[in-house]
């Protein structure tokens, strides 16, 4: 994508400037880095355990999809039926924090280290 991208729009030095990261499944997927975070942050603290095996079942947060009904916001819709992504996504997000996404997940990581090394 960025190759593509840099050959049609030479002139933006997108080579420089566009940094893309794919998040490998939903967003969801992070937030089991820390999975009593997660049940806190969606004030469920008492789905600590079931979010902690969904988590021991995968090498990564970021592994974690077996199928459309198995993604990571339908397990958790499956446990919590009123979360809202926008709000408890972000409170989650907020509670697991961004040292806890980046040792648990590389494809993440590798995002973050490149943007570091801009400074």
């Amino acid at each position: 994508m960025k190759e593509d991208i840099c050959e049609e729009l030479p002139d933006l030095r997108a080579d420089l400037r566009f940094i893309p990261y794919l998040q490998l499944h939903e967003y969801e997927a992070i937030l089991f880095s820390d999975p009593a975070a997660f049940a806190a942050g969606i004030n469920h603290p008492s789905l600590e355990g079931h979010f902690q095996r969904i988590r021991n079942e995968f090498d990564s947060p970021e592994d974690i999809n077996n199928a459309p009904d198995t993604s990571p916001s339908k397990r958790v819709i499956a446990a919590c039926p009123s979360y809202r992504k926008v709000i408890e996504g972000t409170r989650a997000a907020a509670a697991v924090g961004i040292p806890k996404m980046r040792q648990e997940c590389p494809h993440f990581r590798e995002w973050i280290n490149l943007l570091e090394a801009l400074v």
